[in-house]
């Protein structure tokens, strides 16, 4: 098997194990105007940008027919409790060895990420390998017109790497990142949020792994 022309990660839930961190600020943000959010809510917001995140959890609050915060007043109950708790989050398995892998074997790798540019610098700070990976698309990326579900990210990540989308391998964790890296033509790699209904993802999404550590195994093959 032929290694990629590119390594292109997610950060939330793929690399770090900051999503049931960010459900948690969401969850109490949101019950702090009334509403408390389910479960299949809090996988809807997996994956996208915080803006994003505060206009759906804004939707849900007034279909409810409660009194809407403004999106500052949302955040402003959320963003504490967030970088409280983010300076927390662990390595997914296998994320740091894969990492060092790519490094090893001289594949570019690029972060597609939703996460603003502070919050990815809060979130890395304990966790220096990341530091490998030098290209970074932000979600407030000033040349990222559109979030994930829209292929954007990928699309700005594989340019600035100068590779292709089509010769790059993505990995995700939610639906809508899947569905953004599908979009861009990457060949995408799954690894299912905890207890996920795999019907949420795109039925073209084909190699769902158990961890990180799976893909070790797919580039040990193309040096042989």
């Amino acid at each position: 098997m032929a290694h990629p022309a590119g390594c292109l990660f997610d950060l939330d839930g793929l690399l770090l194990d900051t999503e049931p961190l960010h459900a948690q600020a969401w969850q109490q943000a949101a019950r702090h105007f009334g509403r408390a959010l389910s479960e299949g809510e809090l996988m809807q917001l997996r994956g996208r940008r915080r803006l994003d995140c505060a206009d759906q959890v804004r939707q849900w609050i007034s279909a409810s027919g409660l009194d809407v915060p403004s999106t500052e007043a949302l955040l402003a109950i959320r963003q504490p409790i967030a970088e409280a708790l983010l300076i927390q989050a662990q390595p997914m398995a296998g994320a740091q060895a894969l990492v060092q892998r790519c490094l090893d074997l001289g594949l570019p790798m690029a972060l597609a990420t939703s996460s603003s540019g502070d919050a990815v610098k809060l979130k890395a700070k304990p966790h220096p390998w990341l530091e490998a990976i030098q290209e970074r698309v932000h979600g407030d990326d000033p040349e990222l017109k559109r979030g994930k579900p829209h292929p954007d990210v990928f699309q700005l990540a594989a340019q600035r790497l100068g590779v292709s989308c089509e010769e790059s391998w993505a990995f995700e964790d939610s639906p809508a990142g899947a569905q953004a890296a599908l979009a861009a033509g990457c060949r995408v790699f799954v690894v299912p949020a905890p207890g996920a209904d795999r019907n949420l993802y795109p039925n073209k999404v084909t190699d769902f792994l158990d961890s990180l550590q799976d893909v070790l195994a797919l580039l040990n093959e193309g040096t042989q």
